[in-house]
């Protein structure tokens, strides 16, 4: 066995920059989907259920991507040929999305875009841990937020900054404003040209190459999987699930509960037929894997699910509250709600601003403080302000709650994933990090089909509190993290002191 070489900053550089594309597609995406949904005639109690498409093309895509990619040796590599065929879809959708003359075809252009971005961000993932030694992986996941942050910024403020230049910032009803159409038509460009800079300007390891080093198979990896549950556990879950519809259709209850019933149903129906399966078919291999996931994976996911419900919360719900509650107006064809609206892609872009900045501190925090701490602080952070927001009134000031959301969000994009892919084999690190990629989705899939229900039961429908139970949930993901394993490479720099 061999050591890992260590890359330059230059070289991981290069290796993150295509997430300065991938994120101005996520950023023009978060920022202004509901914008466009409302404009294409959706109620507020509807937009969560139309922003389901996007966790469900990440929980179907990344695992598959990351399967097929840990199987794939080309003249580009093992992951390149990912990047560049999500670069390609993904600046397809984008120039589409802005021109969609009806709901449905927003709504479909959505799935399209979350699809092709998936596929070119997951392999990401394992990119950094394919290419990184154990020791340099938190400053590579550091990079990508540091890109993330960004790309971000720009993307966020786009149509503020095209507003600013005198391009219109409104239009006729059911028609996208000039503002949000140029700045997806520039954020295309910018995520294929970022995305084939990474392609071109890096190379990888061949996978026997990868595994004749020291790290390939972790020693958490070999000794401390738990066995999963017996497949035949599937239909106890198809049983809670048909009968949790059953509970729902019968109560009257809003129907995107029906969403997490038919989870449950799925997952039911998931298990039953790998068991039919050879165990080398990729849906087999798949489950497999799901129920022999290391220790750590099964702790750190349930603190992606609190952080990730978090966040889904505030991107669908910030520009109703503060169009709503800061702005005064829920009328999409007002100046006053596309001023808030406006307004929301400034603090988008203020806390991606933030956590461009919060990833240059995180090397050293995980040097002081080691990886949980680290990842506890920067959360709790969030949490506090996205609470803020119940009693800050002045939308100027929602910026200094932006800065507790910055440093939560360059944390939960780079320390759950140093924490991971030291516990998980080199050879199926991608699947690994596309399993992982359910703890992201299975929250927001949860936040779409159920805050809804909660704002409209016992918030009085204000979106406003939203914000306040991601709030929560962030500090509870905090509080989570200490329950997972510092991997020793980073536990002993820390008692080390450096």
């Amino acid at each position: 066995m061999t050591t890992k070489p260590q890359l330059t900053f230059w070289q991981i550089w290069n290796m993150c920059f295509g997430f300065l594309g991938i994120q101005f597609g996520f950023a023009l995406q978060n920022a202004n989907v509901s914008r466009i949904f409302q404009t294409l005639g959706a109620e507020v109690d509807d937009v969560a259920g139309l922003w389901i498409a996007a966790p469900l093309t990440g929980l179907l895509v990344q695992p598959i991507v990351g399967h097929l990619s840990d199987r794939t040796w080309t003249r580009m590599g093992r992951r390149r040929p990912y990047f560049l065929a999500g670069a390609v879809l993904a600046t397809l959708a984008l120039l589409v999305m802005p021109n969609s003359p009806a709901l449905w075809i927003a709504a479909g252009t959505l799935w399209v875009l979350d699809a092709s971005i998936n596929i070119s961000m997951e392999p990401f993932r394992a990119f950094v841990g394919d290419q990184l030694p154990p020791r340099q992986r938190p400053t590579g996941y550091a990079m990508q937020s540091f890109f993330i942050g960004v790309g971000a910024v720009v993307a966020s403020l786009l149509p503020w900054l095209l507003a600013k230049f005198g391009v219109a910032n409104t239009a006729p009803d059911g028609v996208v404003p000039d503002t949000v159409r140029y700045a997806f038509y520039f954020g295309g460009a910018v995520l294929f040209l970022a995305i084939g800079w990474t392609v071109l300007r890096t190379r990888e390891y061949p996978p026997d190459v990868l595994e004749s080093f020291d790290d390939a198979r972790p020693q958490e990896a070999r000794e401390d999987s738990i066995a999963g549950p017996s497949s035949r556990a599937g239909l106890g879950w198809l049983v809670v699930g048909i009968a949790g519809a059953a509970a729902i259709a019968w109560s009257g209850w809003d129907r995107m509960l029906y969403v997490l019933a038919g989870m449950l149903i799925a997952y039911g129906a998931l298990l039953q037929l790998a068991r039919f399966l050879l165990p080398q078919r990729m849906l087999a291999s798949i489950v497999h894997d799901l129920q022999n996931m290391p220790g750590t994976m099964r702790r750190l996911a349930v603190v992606q699910f609190f952080s990730w419900f978090a966040l889904f919360a505030m991107w669908i719900y910030t520009t109703s509250a503060v169009t709503a509650v800061h702005f005064g107006s829920s009328d999409t064809s007002s100046s006053a709600y596309n001023e808030g609206a406006n307004w929301v892609g400034v603090l988008f872009a203020a806390y991606n601003g933030f956590a461009a900045l919060a990833a240059i501190c995180i090397p050293w925090m995980v040097r002081r403080f080691g990886l949980r701490v680290s990842h506890l602080v920067n959360v709790v952070l969030g949490g506090v302000g996205l609470l803020s927001f119940l009693w800050i009134r002045d939308p100027q000031w929602l910026l200094l709650s932006m800065v507790g959301v910055g440093f939560a969000w360059a944390s939960i994009l780079s320390l759950p994933y140093a924490l991971l892919s030291d516990s998980v084999p080199a050879a199926k690190m991608g699947v690994y990090m596309g399993i992982f990629n359910f703890f992201i989705v299975i929250p927001q899939l949860v936040a779409a089909s159920l805050l809804g229900f909660l704002l409209k039961h016992f918030f009085g429908g204000a979106p406003i509190h939203a914000l306040a139970i991601g709030g929560i949930s962030l500090i509870f993901a905090g509080l989570c993290v200490l329950r997972v394993r510092e991997p020793q490479v980073h536990a002993t720099a820390v008692a080390a002191g450096h």
